[in-house]
């Protein structure tokens, strides 16, 4: 699947890390096939009145496999580590946590400055994979050699190779782990990928949709599940000519999202205008109706600002292996009028995230959202003035901040819930330039012998999972 951008949760950089991250490590809490949360590492978990302040109470007899305990000074070491460590990508999701108690082995609190029911959510992911504070004191080694308390652990890295893991039998969920060894890759050319698990080199890889014909025609197991996974065209409000409204509206009707999910997906996905797919929770079917594909329309209205046909140009950032995304988005503009030139970025570099989510350098990025566990997270990610995916940032506007205000301060549970997070959505859709347009399915080959995959909308498990010699 590709290795994380740290092995440190406080350091690592993007969402998909969590499926990397969670070999070692195990999070407060787990979503599960419906994206319901569910006990982690916590048994159960309790807000106070105000909703200022949630106390998880661990398991009994957790450890880390450095064999110091995981108690609840340990979960307050790593949230206060969270907060202040220099290299910390969890300042932002943590930015209301006021303190943390650990008011017995097995009880720890958040206290919150503002009332926030996302807590339980947010702390299913990254934000809640508890490392050792003992190989905390060391940031930089931890970022190489991960100690948790997760499904394995690790006994070799080799960067920009492979990582080794073996079962942790004291792991608290362990007796629903099958596998004894692990070991993972860095991502394969798209090309290759059928014939190495064919050969027999790998046992499990995630496949590209165009090639799901080939694996099909050799007789291999795929197996397609629904993900949070939404991909994009990231627009930047501070390059010009994007700081023209004109342009960023003429943008809106550009884009023909059944070309994407025909060519990109093999019509396994579907057309999206907002960073979350149908049938989830946040999913607003009013943002769908804001906008349609119309490149008549994009034309007038650059006509209009007086913009002639190629007078506008603009650069295309894509990852490598996306030069298909990266093709059909050059020639959409071309359509409206618009040239471009792309420029891709090596697949298993750091320079997409230095690049893109730190400098905010490019003018077009077409970049996704894996989806994070909490909903809140997600938006603040792609919409926030903070947002890692947020490429105009700092811009946020201030209804949408209030809204997502409203969203924290809504019980999860409440039947008000639903309709405050689709405002929230709508709310993120509409002051950001950003171009959701497909949604992107696992598509997992397995060889014979591997069986029950489990495939999470949030996340790849390995819990349940099975080979058979």
């Amino acid at each position: 699947m590709g290795l994380p951008t740290s092995w440190d949760p406080v350091a690592s950089r993007t969402g998909i890390d969590i499926n990397t991250i969670s070999l070692a490590y195990a999070s407060l809490t787990q979503l599960d096939a419906k994206g319901d949360v569910t006990p982690g590492l916590a048994k159960s978990w309790k807000y106070d009145d105000a909703g200022t302040a949630i106390t998880f109470t661990l398991r009994e007899g957790l450890r880390f496999s450095d064999g110091t305990p995981l108690d609840a000074e340990a979960v307050k070491a790593h949230f206060e580590r969270g907060k202040t460590q220099a290299d910390s990508h969890l300042r932002d999701q943590l930015a209301d946590l006021a303190s943390v108690t650990a008011d017995s082995p097995t009880q720890v609190t958040l206290h919150l400055s503002e009332v926030d029911y996302q807590i339980p959510y947010l702390v299913a992911g990254r934000t809640g994979a508890i490392a050792s504070p003992k190989a905390a004191e060391d940031p930089a080694k931890l970022a190489v050699d991960p100690v948790g308390a997760g499904p394995f652990v690790l006994t070799e890295f080799v960067p920009e190779s492979h990582a080794t893991f073996v079962k942790n039998k004291d792991y608290w969920d362990a007796k629903d782990i099958h596998i004894d060894k692990l070991e993972l890759s860095t991502a394969l050319d798209a090309a290759t990928v059928v014939s190495a698990v064919q050969s027999g080199s790998v046992d499990v890889a995630r496949l590209p949709a165009t090639q799901l014909d080939q694996a099909k025609a050799a007789g291999l197991h795929v197996t397609i599940a629904d993900t949070l996974a939404v991909n994009d065209a990231s627009l930047n409000l501070n390059k010009a000519p994007l700081n023209d409204p004109a342009v960023i509206e003429a943008l809106r009707y550009t884009f023909d999202r059944k070309a994407f999910v025909d060519a990109i997906t093999a019509g396994k996905g579907s057309a999206v205008h907002q960073p979350f797919p149908k049938g989830y929770i946040a999913f607003n079917p009013e943002v769908e109706k804001l906008w349609t594909y119309d490149p008549a329309k994009a034309r007038k209205i650059l006509s209009d600002a007086g913009y002639k046909d190629g007078q506008l140009s603009i650069e295309i950032t894509a990852h490598a292996g996306g030069e298909l995304d990266a093709q059909l988005t050059q020639s959409q503009l071309k359509a409206v009028g618009i040239d471009s030139t792309i420029r891709l970025v090596p697949a298993g570099s750091t320079t997409w995230q230095d690049d893109v989510y730190v400098a905010k350098s490019p003018q077009l990025a077409l970049d996704g959202t894996i989806g994070r566990e909490s909903p809140v997270a997600n938006l603040l990610a792609t919409y926030g003035p903070a947002g890692i995916m947020n490429l105009s940032g700092p811009h946020s506007s201030t209804e949408f901040q209030k809204a997502l205000d409203a969203v924290r301060a809504t019980p999860i549970d409440s039947p008000d819930y639903p309709t405050v997070l689709r405002a929230a959505v709508k709310a993120g859709v509409e002051q950001s330039p950003t171009n959701y347009l497909y949604t992107s399915p696992w598509i997992f080959i397995s060889a014979p012998g591997v069986s029950d995959l489990n495939l999470l909308p949030s996340q790849v498990r390995w819990e349940g999972v099975r080979v058979d010699s």
